[in-house]
């Protein structure tokens, strides 16, 4: 049986695991986007009441892996609070956090950096404040980030194969199950490898191409 024969005969199966994994993705995509986006901001304005304690949460997440972070949420934490929670909430309550935390750090880097003579000019020119943030801080701020979060979303879709682990039924987990019932690995993996790249791939490649176009050092004089 041949991958694309794989592919035609589960094609209601895989269809399910990945239409599970989009929704998380999306799930995490959106929260993580927005709650992140907001927490840079806050975190640039008041970098001590804010900004120094979301950059040392960031700084201990980094060092805990992603599968310990989603095994501690989905089990002993649930047992301590003798709550059992669906893992799918679990799954994108795990990775809205490390996501959030990420895109946090990106914004409020880019917002700490920005140079505060663009603001002097807007302003010596007439400019109102809304029209600086609209015609200057926005488009700069925009090329700095879009390119970093759109491969950290990226790397939050392929995250979601960890919510296997927990039984969530996204794609990996078809996966396991179909290769469980006709145990052919190489066919089954090699869709799944493939269908990833074919999803990953033109992101990643966006991701850099609008990074080598439009972002910048702040620092050039």
């Amino acid at each position: 049986m041949s991958v694309w024969d794989i592919l035609v005969k589960y094609q209601s199966a895989f269809a399910g695991g990945l239409a599970t994994t989009f929704r998380l993705a999306l799930i995490v995509w959106l929260a993580g986007l927005l709650i992140g986006s907001a927490l840079g901001v806050l975190g640039a304005k008041w970098k001590l009441a804010i900004g120094f304690p979301s950059r040392f949460l960031s700084f201990a997440l980094s060092g805990v892996p992603i599968l310990v972070f989603l095994f501690w949420l989905h089990y002993p934490l649930q047992t301590m609070l003798a709550v059992v929670v669906d893992p799918f909430i679990t799954a994108t309550v795990t990775l809205t956090i490390i996501n959030t935390f990420a895109v946090a750090d990106v914004i409020r880097g880019v917002l700490s950096d920005f140079p505060a003579q663009y603001v002097t000019a807007g302003t010596v020119c007439g400019m109102t404040p809304f029209q600086i943030l609209l015609y200057i801080q926005l488009p700069i701020v925009l090329r700095q980030t879009v390119p970093v979060l759109l491969m950290i979303q990226v790397n939050m879709l392929q995250a979601t194969l960890f919510a296997s682990l927990i039984s969530v039924p996204e794609i990996f987990r078809v996966a396991q199950q179909i290769n469980s019932q006709i145990y052919k690995p190489v066919e089954i993996y090699t869709a799944l490898g493939l269908l990833f790249l074919a999803i990953c791939l033109p992101m990643n490649g966006l991701a850099l191409l609008l990074k080598a176009r439009f972002t910048r050092d702040f620092s050039e004089k």
